[in-house]
């Protein structure tokens, strides 16, 4: 079968500090507070099925066991489970989330099979005066936060950054970081579920009981003399270039503007994946086009070759080092 551009069905996930904004992006929600939108998920917990073309219907995980070489490329795999490496998120954030930090590959506490997590957050909207936590202030020691955490007063110790739409933040693991009230974002993740909270406000849980907070665990994995986090405006200088934003030994992530063809093409080392932040424009390759507009995340084969963007639109596009 010949490869062509791949959208899949969103797997919506119900979260106490969700809302319904990412119905704007002409999505289908089911009740309640939807936080996150898995919209390409190859994981126990989440997997997405094509809802485009010949494969529509085959999950992530049937794609990789049946093309998986073909479709992801020579790099395309977790070294660890054989999953797809990545999971792409959009966020929606109507409360403050947990303060929180992730694992890298290595803790040995981590799940059979499961991943470390480092990740990227673009934002593609924010309230006047958002705000999130990523990092802690300057010289704080692991005895430090634990003294503040049996104290309550851990947000002491947590560095707190105002985001405007085009910020990107690049989080790897060890960085203890929470997205504030207001904040939609596009986030590119290592294929993982691995969240220790350290702190959430005594919130109660969709449940009505407390939320579990994993303190032991959050000691251990922070990197207290810094994880290699950073941010960054996105502005851009000229259309069709592509602006770095994340690059790390899980993913590169770059920023485009596209407002005349753009010629682009994959291949055979690592698929491409696009989300579309804003405008509308076309997709096109050998075999066909297709319409794309804002809040479509495309898995692009790595083995389609040449294609082009069209349009007026600001893409992100993500891929393997």
């Amino acid at each position: 079968m010949k490869p062509y551009p791949l959208l899949f069905q969103p797997e919506m996930k119900e979260r106490v500090w969700g809302g319904r904004a990412l119905e704007q992006f002409g999505l289908e929600l089911p009740d309640g507070p939807i936080g996150e939108g898995w919209m390409i998920g190859d994981h126990p917990n989440g997997t997405t099925k094509v809802a485009n073309g010949e494969w529509a219907g085959l999950g992530l995980d049937q794609i990789r066991e049946q093309y998986g070489r073909e479709i992801f490329g020579s790099k395309g795999f977790s070294e660890k489970n054989g999953r797809f490496p990545l999971l792409i998120k959009l966020l929606d954030c109507q409360d403050d989330l947990s303060v929180q930090v992730h694992p890298n590959d290595h803790y040995e506490r981590l799940p059979e099979g499961e991943l470390g997590k480092t990740e990227m957050w673009y934002v593609l909207d924010a309230k006047p005066g958002a705000k999130i936590i990523y990092g802690l202030n300057e010289g704080v020691t692991r005895e430090q936060l634990a003294e503040a955490i049996a104290q309550n007063r851990v947000l002491d110790c947590l560095r707190e950054i105002s985001v405007e739409p085009g910020d990107s933040f690049y989080i790897p693991a060890g960085t203890v970081h929470a997205l504030g009230a207001g904040i939609l974002v596009a986030e590119i993740q290592q294929n993982s579920d691995s969240t220790y909270r350290l702190y959430d406000y005594n919130r109660m849980g969709l449940d009505g009981k407390p939320r579990e907070l994993h303190i032991e665990d959050s000691l251990n994995v922070i990197a207290y003399e810094g994880s290699g986090a950073t941010y960054m405006k996105t502005d851009l200088a000229a259309a069709n270039q592509w602006l770095a934003l994340a690059e790390s030994p899980f993913f590169i992530t770059e920023k485009g503007q596209v407002d005349r063809p753009w010629k682009l093409h994959t291949n055979g080392d690592s698929f491409v994946i696009h989300i579309i932040c804003d405008g509308t424009g076309e997709l096109s390759w050998a075999d066909g086009t297709i319409a794309v507009k804002r809040g479509e995340c495309y898995l692009i084969p790595a083995n389609l070759g040449q294609y082009t963007l069209s349009g007026s639109m600001t893409v992100l596009r993500s891929y393997l080092p």
